[in-house]
């Protein structure tokens, strides 16, 4: 159980960081719904364990990190119901239609998640590679490798043949 100033600690981080890791999963997960859950999950995961997590030097690393788990573990389920019953799956979501029209945005749903995520943290949420390699679990020249790949299909999709 939280004491008073623990709790007021965890709500202070929850406000201070809640829009920018939805911002941030947005990317990750292609739906701003399924951004909002997956940071909620994760942030509820977080308080359940913030006596360890404060003390940590990225608390919201770890509420990334958990968040994008929780995305992998989603679109596994989501695969295997492919695999299973290829029509079980729900029709698409009309307002998501819309939010992925963007050519940016059909190129990051076009990467790799790994690449997508490492993407994510450094270039929009502004980590550097050290901090993005933590909340990934690998290391610095992983994440550069990582965003260097994924630079080079952006430029190919959006430059055309000069990428």
């Amino acid at each position: 159980m939280l004491d008073a100033s623990g709790r007021e600690t965890f709500e202070s981080f929850f406000r201070g960081h809640y829009a920018s890791v939805v911002r941030g999963l947005v990317l990750v997960a292609g739906s701003e719904g399924e951004a909002e859950d997956l940071a909620q999950e994760a942030f509820a995961r977080a308080l359940e364990r913030w006596d360890r997590i404060r003390t940590m030097e990225s608390p919201v690393g770890y509420v990334y990190r958990t968040a994008f788990n929780l995305n992998r573990n989603r679109l596994r389920h989501l695969a295997r119901s492919l695999r299973r019953r290829p029509d079980s799956l729900p029709g698409t979501d009309p307002a998501s239609e819309v939010e992925t029209r963007s050519e940016i945005r059909r190129v990051l749903a076009g990467l790799p998640a790994s690449q997508r995520e490492a993407l994510v943290l450094v270039e929009w949420l502004g980590l550097d590679a050290g901090e993005a390699g933590r909340v990934l679990g690998i290391d610095a020249a992983s994440v550069r490798g990582r965003i260097h790949r994924a630079r080079r299909t952006i430029n190919a999709h959006l430059g055309g043949d000069d990428g």
